[in-house]
């Protein structure tokens, strides 16, 4: 907690605040905040994200609210996420709605940070789950220790040790039943990795963990050679066998690039193999569709990206 404090370098006196669910995770990262802010001249507070998914969540929330003002972190401020459907399904539905009621208030109070309670387990599910998506490198590089305004003190601490705070402090974690239902894949993800854990012997977990750690200095250092590869490739239309001549572990990424740029969503593996196909496997096929209604072409050795709200889009440049 200390270390990620202080390495954000953040002036005294700033606002640091911890999402708080009321769950154990939360709830010892509150007492951890609670403790250490004040040491460094920071102010600690916290923010209680009501989903309004379940009976009586009002309540949960102003319970967890309770408690981490027992732990000394004022303000404490219960803010509703409003949960909309989402193609992701209700999982990536929910977590949008809260990172979106977390950014709110943390403008609406001017915190600095936001921190969140995932701890060495939750990194681990995360990296399971990449594994079973087959996404890459960036997706099994699992959840970054900090990015913009979020950071995450706890992905070095185990589920164990958060629950065993809570028991020294004598604070009674919130139990949230979606925690063992099975129709959501996390849950599924924690349950395989403490089938690993059982069949391979203990450690998968902090394996897993440390594997992504890893893979996320991997994945950063080639996400900044694809954007120099991008650049490289200058203000003239994007020919196919410039593309071609990358590497391919470049070149997808710089697929994601010109998609990005284009205005599309989120690209899928499978997409982004549909693309390569137009450089590496050209056999005159068709367009390939994106997100966001962006419609890739290749005419010659130009490959054009073309917006749905466009009649016609210059070659990428």
């Amino acid at each position: 907690m200390r270390r990620t404090l202080t390495g954000l370098a953040l002036p005294d006196g700033a606002l640091v605040v911890v999402a708080c669910s009321g769950g154990a995770d939360s709830l010892a990262l509150a007492a951890a905040t609670a403790f250490v802010a004040p040491r460094l001249g920071l102010r600690a507070g916290a923010f209680v994200v009501d989903h309004g998914l379940q009976p009586g969540s009002d309540t949960v929330a102003a319970q967890a609210a309770a408690k981490v003002r027992e732990l000394g972190l004022d303000p404490v401020e219960v803010t509703r996420a409003q949960v909309r459907p989402a193609g992701g399904g209700p999982e990536e539905a929910a977590r949008a709605a809260r990172y979106a009621a977390l950014e709110a208030a943390a403008a609406l109070h001017t915190a600095s940070v936001v921190l969140l309670g995932h701890t060495r387990d939750d990194q681990a599910e995360q990296v399971l789950l990449g594994l079973a998506r087959g996404s890459g490198a960036r997706s099994l590089a699992g959840m970054p220790p900090a990015r913009g305004l979020f950071a995450r003190p706890l992905l070095e601490v185990s589920r164990a040790q958060t629950e065993a705070v809570c028991a020294t402090l004598g604070v009674v974690p919130w139990r949230d039943p979606h925690n063992s239902d099975p129709t959501y894949a996390r849950v599924r993800a924690r349950r395989a990795v403490a089938a690993l854990d059982a069949d391979l012997g203990p450690g998968v977990a902090a394996a897993l963990a440390r594997s992504a750690e890893l893979l996320r200095d991997d994945a950063d250092l080639l996400d900044e050679l694809a954007a120099q590869a991008r650049a490289a490739l200058g203000p003239d239309p994007v020919g196919a066998a410039a593309l071609a001549a990358l590497a391919p572990a470049l070149r997808r990424r710089v697929w994601r690039l010109l998609a990005a740029q284009a205005g599309a969503g989120s690209v899928s593996s499978v997409q982004v193999g549909q693309l390569d196909a137009l450089v590496v496997r050209w056999r005159g096929q068709g367009p390939v569709d994106l997100p966001g209604g962006v419609v890739v072409t290749r005419q010659g050795d130009r490959i054009q990206l073309t917006s749905a709200g466009c009649a016609a889009r210059a070659p990428v440049r």
